[in-house]
């Protein structure tokens, strides 16, 4: 079982970027596909990015597309989002999750470990 950690959420101005990081432990996360979600309040969770296991192939949410990117580092057995271009509409809880499956997806049933979450906060 992988436990997750994430860090680096905060408060930022509208344009401005933030770089999110999700620790694991437990096991390597060279084991899963990594993916990212978002939570704001009264809303449903929404899929933001994915990562393979290798790093090699990557899929993204529409939203943010072009803005965001998720990369992966297995030998520090860490997950990463940065996130540029903020808008207000970004403001939520983000979540790191981890899947066993092999095919990225943006499913989040498919996920089976999940972080506790960093607020990011994008002022107007």
């Amino acid at each position: 079982q992988v436990q997750l950690v994430e860090s680096g959420g905060g408060l930022v101005q509208a344009g401005g970027s933030l770089r999110l990081s999700c620790a694991a432990s437990g096991r390597t996360i060279s084991s899963y596909v990594m993916g990212w979600f978002r939570q704001a309040p009264g809303l449903e969770r929404e899929f933001i990015a994915a990562i393979s296991r290798s790093g090699g192939s990557t899929l993204y949410a529409d939203s943010v597309k072009g803005r965001f990117t998720i990369s992966r580092d297995n030998a520090k057995n860490t997950v990463f989002l940065q996130m540029d271009s903020l808008k207000p509409e970004d403001t939520a809880g983000y979540h790191c999750a981890a899947s066993t499956g092999v095919v990225l997806t943006s499913r989040d049933y498919a996920y089976a470990y999940w972080g506790q979450g960093t607020q990011a906060t994008v002022s107007s």
